[in-house]
Order: C-alpha cells, then structure tokens, then sequence
C-alpha cells in the first residue's frame, strides 16, 4: 500500500497509540529519554541563544533576533521526534488517551513526573558545560550579557502572564508534534516540526523545559562579574534571579499553561472532535 500523510482523525489514534506506549514505560527507559530529550532542546535554546544574541541587544533588531533563533530552534523537536526522546510538553497529549478511557490518571502523571525530572536533569547537564565551556565569553562576553537578562526577564513575569504564555507556546509545540506524527516521510517531518516552532520562539511564548536551560544558565553565567555588568540590570533584578524564583515566578506557571496549551488545546480538543462527535 502506497504511504500516505495521515488524515486528522487518523492522527487521533496514533497519538492514542503512543500515548499508551508512553504510559507503559519503564522508569528507567522514561528518564533516561527525558535526559535526552532535555538536553535537546538545551542544545537548540544555546545554539539560537548563539547566533542571535547581538540582535537580541538592540531594539531595532530584536524580531530578527528571534525570528533566527527560533530558524535554529526547532532542530531540538526534531531530535526527540526523529531520533527518539521523551519530553514533557509534548507528552501533555496523553491526555488524550485518558479521555479515550486508554490511559489512567496515574499512568499518566508516572509519565510525566519521570519524564519532567529527566527533562530538568538534561537541560542543566548542558547549562552547566556551557558555562565551564567558556562560550557565553563570546562576543567580547555578550553571550553571558545576553543569558542573564534572558533568564531575569523570564523570572520577573507576572504569573498570570507566564501562564498564557505557556498556553500559547504548547498549543504550537504540540501542533507541531500532531502533524509530525501525520507526515510519512522525514522531510515531512522536519517541515511539520520547523514552521509551528519558529512561530513559537519569534512569538517569545515561554516553554518549561526551554527555560529549565534558560534560566539555570542565567542563574550560574551571573556569578561572572563581567556579565552581570554587561546586562546592565540593577542590582535588585541580578538579586531576584534564583533557584526559587525559577520555580516560583516561571516553572511553576509556565508548566500549567503548557499542561493546558498541548493537553486541552490539542489532545483533548481532536480527540473530542474526532472521537467523541465526529
């Protein structure tokens, strides 16, 4: 039978299907694909962070600058769609499957507790070798500058900003998943995850695992004079950078609003669509 990219309602099952695989997992096979995972999308939060932060500085140039991270970004989804990884945001889809009656509650918090903590090990692996790599040096320590005030910033949202942010990125990164799992080759695959997350990065939503990079980087580059300076923040903001702001001012609704974004917006919507009514 000749291939062909999967109908929606097609889409559907399949992602019952996996969800329910998912859920079986073993501990160790879900959180060593969740270190994985975390540290693919480390790897494409520095390489964009990378090739934009000088556009990131100047006013006039900072939607090119997201704009081109968000080009290199999506390579981190493809890692862990193409070469097999399991990641947090992504698996709020089960949620599906818990509708269909496939999946419990409890299988399906197993999975994403197991998968969240190996997601944060990952992402902090590559935040800590990047600053004892001596790359945030770069651009004369304006890459440092930069991973500061990115990580500031994103500890100083107000919660209820942080939430609709964090809806509004999973909705994408989960579009992006869904019609991955549609296409039937690699190309397609590539292009399905590559236009929905270059939206999500140029739009500046905020994703959980991306900031369990983002901000622990922040967190360890400002410890370098040079670059706590060079951010140009005030003393009081370089102050509110902490492991416990982290987790209060933007993990903590960051994650909800991604439970809500893939979860309601995506899995519980086309299951109701196309397995409920349709």
């Amino acid at each position: 039978m000749e291939k062909r990219p999967l109908k929606p309602a097609e889409i559907t099952d399949y992602t019952i299907r996996m969800a329910e695989d998912k859920a079986g997992g073993s501990f160790q096979k879900l959180l060593i694909l969740g270190i994985l995972a975390g540290a693919f999308i480390a790897f494409a939060a520095e390489g964009s962070n990378m090739a934009a932060f000088n556009l990131f500085a100047e006013p006039t140039t900072y939607g090119l600058g997201k704009a081109l991270a968000g080009a290199i970004f999506g390579t981190g989804l493809m890692l862990v769609v193409l070469a097999g990884g399991e990641l947090f945001t992504g698996n709020t889809m089960i949620l599906a499957a818990v509708c269909d009656r496939k999946v419990t509650i409890n299988r399906m918090l197993r999975n994403w507790v197991i998968v969240y903590i190996g997601n944060f090990i990952g992402s902090v692996l590559i935040a800590y070798m990047m600053v004892h790599s001596g790359l945030f040096a770069s651009g004369a320590d304006m890459l440092g500058a930069v991973t500061v005030k990115i990580a500031a910033y994103k500890v100083n949202l107000d919660f209820s900003k942080a939430f609709y942010l964090g809806i509004m990125c999973n909705w994408l990164v989960c579009l992006a998943v869904w019609i991955s799992y549609g296409a039937d080759t690699m190309a397609g695959k590539i292009l399905s995850i590559f236009f929905p997350i270059w939206l999500f990065i140029t739009s500046g939503f905020e994703h959980s695992v991306a900031n369990m990079y983002y901000i622990p980087a922040g967190i360890m580059a400002k410890t370098n004079m040079s670059f706590a300076e060079l951010s140009h923040l005030s003393q009081e903001v370089l102050d509110s950078l902490t492991w416990s702001s982290f987790l209060i001012h933007n993990l903590i609704p960051v994650t909800l609003g991604n439970i809500v974004g893939g979860g309601i917006f995506v899995g519980i919507a086309y299951w109701y669509t196309y397995k409920k009514i349709y």
